[in-house]
C-alpha cells in the first residue's frame, strides 16, 4: 500500500514538473517600449499584436513626451526600457552620453530599405528613424479674416494674442527659433541664435501661449483660445478630427524636418528582440500601413502613397523642401536658449 502511495506521489510531482517547465516555454517574454503613446488603440492593433503573435512576446508601454521619456531615461542608469522612441535631438544627446546601444545595421534587413535622406543617421551607427515628420502652419480662416502662405504671416500684427508656437523644449522648438531667424534674415549660425530670439521678441504679442502637448491644440482650437498654430504634420489628424474646416499649409519656402528614431538602451537584456521589433517597425509591410493609420510618413523607398495620403505628410515635395537642423550645433547651445526663450515668452 505504502509503495502504491508512493507511486503515485512521485506522478503527480512529475506531472507538477511537466506543467511548470511547459507554462515557462510558453511564457511569452516582455519587451518595454517607451513611445509617444498617440493612437494607442491602433497601434496595439496595427504594430504590437502582429509583433507579438509571431514572436511570442508582450509588448509594454511606457509613455509621454520627448523630454518627459528622455529625462527620466537618462537619469536612471538601470532602466528597464528595451527601446525608446525620440526626435533627433534626444538621440544626439543620448549617444553622447553613451546610453543608447550603437546599431549593428546587418542584424535589421528591412534598413537596406531606407530612404536616402536617412543616411546620416544610420552611417553613424545611430538608432534608424521609423518616420519622418515637418513642421507647418494650422490656422482658422473663418476667425482670423486672412489666408497664411509662410511664415512671415506669423508676425502679421492682426494675429496679436491668437498664435499658439511649440515650447522650446519640444521636438520642434529649434526649429522655431531657427523659423525666427530666417525671419531676421540671418544665418543662425552667424550669431548662435542672436537674431532669432529678436525675432521672437518681436512676435511676442502674437503668441497667447506656447504648448508641450500638440494633441492640446484640439482643445485650444475648439474653445477659441488660439486661431493660428505652428505645429508639426504628425498631429493634424487629432486637431482636424475635432475642428474639421481648419487649413494647414506648409510655406513654399521650406519647412524643417525630424526623423523620429528608435534607439536600443546600451544596458538592454532582450537585445536580439529588440532588433527584431526595429526590423518590423521599417519594413515594407508595416510602413505601408502606418501612413494611413497614423499619419506617419514613411522612410521605407519601396512604400508609394496615393495623393490623398500624402497631403498632410513629409512626402514628395514637402520632403525634398525640407531642412535639417544640425544638432550638433543646436544642443551645446540649448540651455542657453531655453534661458533666453523663457525670458521672453514665458516669464
Amino acid at each position: 500500500m505504502k509503495k502504491n502511495i508512493s507511486v503515485v506521489v512521485i506522478a503527480i510531482l512529475l506531472a507538477s514538473l511537466l506543467v511548470a517547465c511547459g507554462s515557462n516555454e510558453d511564457k511569452p517574454e516582455e519587451l518595454i517600449i517607451s513611445t509617444y503613446g498617440l493612437s494607442d488603440d491602433k497601434i496595439e492593433e496595427e504594430v504590437f499584436k502582429p509583433f507579438e503573435e509571431a514572436n511570442n512576446v508582450k509588448i509594454i508601454t511606457e509613455t509621454g513626451t520627448t523630454s518627459e521619456r528622455y529625462t527620466k531615461f537618462e537619469s536612471n542608469k538601470n532602466s528597464n526600457i528595451d527601446i525608446i522612441e525620440l526626435s533627433q535631438s534626444a538621440a544626439a544627446k543620448g549617444y553622447e552620453k553613451g546610453i543608447f546601444e550603437k546599431i549593428d545595421y546587418s542584424k535589421i534587413p528591412s534598413a537596406a530599405n531606407l530612404i536616402d535622406s536617412a543616411s546620416g543617421i544610420t552611417s553613424e551607427g545611430f538608432g534608424p528613424p521609423y518616420t519622418i515628420n515637418s513642421i507647418g502652419i494650422i490656422y482658422d480662416e473663418e476667425a482670423i479674416g486672412m489666408e497664411i502662405n509662410s511664415w512671415e504671416d506669423l508676425w502679421d500684427p492682426s494675429l496679436e494674442g491668437k498664435i499658439s508656437i511649440p515650447e522650446i523644449t519640444t521636438t520642434f522648438g529649434p526649429a522655431m527659433v531657427h523659423i525666427a531667424s530666417e525671419y531676421k534674415d540671418v544665418d543662425i549660425k552667424s550669431d548662435n541664435g542672436e537674431a532669432a530670439f529678436q525675432g521672437l521678441e518681436e512676435l511676442k504679442d502674437n503668441i497667447v501661449k506656447t504648448y508641450a502637448k500638440s494633441s492640446d491644440l484640439a482643445n485650444m482650437f475648439t474653445s477659441g483660445e488660439i486661431a493660428v498654430a505652428v505645429v508639426g504634420d504628425f498631429a493634424i489628424p487629432i486637431i482636424k478630427g475635432a475642428n474639421p474646416d481648419l487649413t494647414f499649409v506648409v510655406p513654399e519656402s521650406g519647412t524643417y524636418a525630424n526623423f523620429n528614431t528608435m534607439e536600443i538602451n546600451a544596458n538592454s537584456k532582450n537585445k536580439e528582440l529588440a532588433y527584431k521589433y526595429i526590423d518590423w517597425r521599417i519594413s515594407e509591410e508595416l510602413q505601408s500601413i502606418t501612413p494611413k493609420s497614423f499619419n506617419e510618413s514613411p522612410i521605407n523607398k519601396k512604400v508609394v502613397l496615393d495623393e490623398d495620403t500624402a497631403k498632410n505628410l513629409t512626402y514628395g515635395k514637402v520632403a525634398e523642401n525640407a531642412k535639417s537642423i544640425d544638432y550638433s550645433f543646436v544642443n551645446p547651445l540649448l540651455d542657453e536658449w531655453i534661458d533666453k526663450w523663457n525670458r521672453i515668452l514665458n516669464y
